[in-house]
């Protein structure tokens, strides 16, 4: 007979579990891990260009997917759980390829209690459906602790892809006290002099096991000027030390990601050699169509965060902040419309504000579809770092990375942030609660 277990139930195992001594073991859901799990009667979105399957059945053994199709054609194995998923969206776990484990509540990874770590994870992360994200700049030694506490057992959570600590130009690091006002933990700042010191130092990063290298291309270089005020003057890196670190970190198999600030930055960025860029960027003004054939030409991929001009301007006069976020949306419409890639991400340990709901209304006002703004969080992301052979569709053979949404997001993108369950290789790693 089979065995079905409702939502309420499973959160009452999971409860269980983190009461439990053994927290390696149930930190992360065991329901279904013994003989398998059948997620029944959701509508199953398998890929964003494939049709819906209505009254779907997906079946995960092992931490992969062993079938996917309509219920009656699935054959539910008779010693499999079953969870009714009716009235749900399915689609593959979400990406989010710009977060920061910087803030200092990060610190000392490893001696952070598992449920504390676990609730930090959650508000920022697994509560909103992201299965896997980019730390786009962090203490890559603090930031390892919390993968390596993931991957483990110990704890649930994401899979984690990082940069470590970011480059910038000579002259252009942020000052220590402004990292402090902005409650981030200490880090070391290296500036980039010359192409073949960057070449080392970039040598150096992917030798220590960093997943890409990130720049900022230009920053607002924050100096004391001759009497000693802070004075706000843009320093750019120059071309041809971009193009030593795309170089070099091209040779080592991996990506760079670019912060562009401003036009100067967007332009030695894609110049440079940079696979994706890392922000829209309103001080450069209206993307022409020069530069995004360019930018599409070399194959770059765009992650918008459009919310985070919203906050950056949260004590402004909103009659000041509208056209920032505006001409944000202008250049993702823009790159979104000659179809360029663009990759889900938001920017959040940056943000305190953790939710992403205004990132898809804001993507949506930029002409996305809900199909594209799907491709944004799963497909694209998982085609641009390398992962999609196991993650990033619904398939058979495929990493069970899924989100389990309350609603339909092609009815409304809103509901791309309303999630039900998260569920990284087969285990539930977030529920929503009762």
């Amino acid at each position: 007979m089979k065995r079905v277990i409702s939502t309420s139930l499973i959160t009452v195992a999971l409860l269980c579990c983190a009461s439990s001594a053994s927290t390696r073991v149930c930190g992360q859901s065991t329901v279904g891990r013994e003989h398998g799990l059948a997620l029944v009667g959701a509508k199953i979105y398998p890929s964003p260009t494939e049709d819906a399957i209505t009254d779907g059945v997906v079946l995960i053994s092992s931490g992969k997917i062993i079938a996917v199709g309509r219920r009656g054609e699935v054959k539910i194995p008779s010693d499999f759980e079953t969870l009714n998923c009716t009235g749900l969206t399915l689609t593959a776990g979400f990406w989010n390829c710009h977060v920061h484990f910087g803030e200092n509540k990060w610190q000392n990874a490893d001696t952070i209690p598992a449920a504390e770590l676990t609730q930090q994870l959650q508000d920022m992360l697994t509560r909103y459906g992201f299965t896997t994200v980019f730390d786009t700049g962090s203490v890559f030694a603090n930031t390892k602790k919390i993968r390596e506490r993931i991957e483990s057992g110990e704890i649930p959570g994401p899979g984690i892809l990082s940069t470590g600590e970011i480059l910038f130009p000579k002259n252009g690091a942020p000052p220590a006290m402004l990292l402090i006002a902005f409650g981030m933990m200490p880090a070391a700042i290296t500036e980039l002099d010359g192409p073949v010191q960057a070449a080392s130092l970039v040598d150096q990063k992917l030798a220590a096991g960093v997943d890409a290298i990130k720049i900022y291309a230009a920053t607002w270089g924050f100096h004391p000027d001759s009497n000693g005020v802070m004075v706000n003057q843009p320093v750019t890196m120059s071309t041809e030390v971009v193009r030593a670190v795309a170089a070099e970190t091209h040779k080592r198999g991996r990506l760079l990601l670019a912060h562009p600030s401003n036009s100067a930055g967007l332009n030695v960025a894609v110049d440079g050699g940079a696979d994706v860029i890392l922000h829209t960027a309103p001080a450069a003004g209206k993307w022409d169509d020069a530069l995004v054939a360019k930018m599409k030409q070399k194959g770059i991929a765009l992650v918008p965060t459009l919310k985070l001009w919203r906050y950056e301007g949260r004590h402004a006069r909103a009659s000041q902040v509208a056209p920032t976020v505006d001409m944000a949306v202008a250049q993702l419409r823009t790159y979104s419309q000659a179809g360029g890639t663009v990759l889900f991400g938001t920017d959040v340990g940056y943000l305190d504000d953790y939710d992403p709901t205004d990132e898809f209304i804001l993507m949506a006002q930029a002409g996305m579809t809900f199909r594209q703004i799907l491709a944004s969080l799963t497909t694209a992301p998982a085609e641009r770092f390398g992962a999609s052979a196991r993650i990033g569709k619904i398939a058979t053979g495929m990493d069970a990375d899924l989100t389990l949404l309350s609603a339909d997001p092609a009815a409304n993108v809103r509901a791309f942030s309303q999630v039900r369950f998260s569920i990284r290789q087969g285990k539930i790693i977030y529920r929503e609660n009762p």
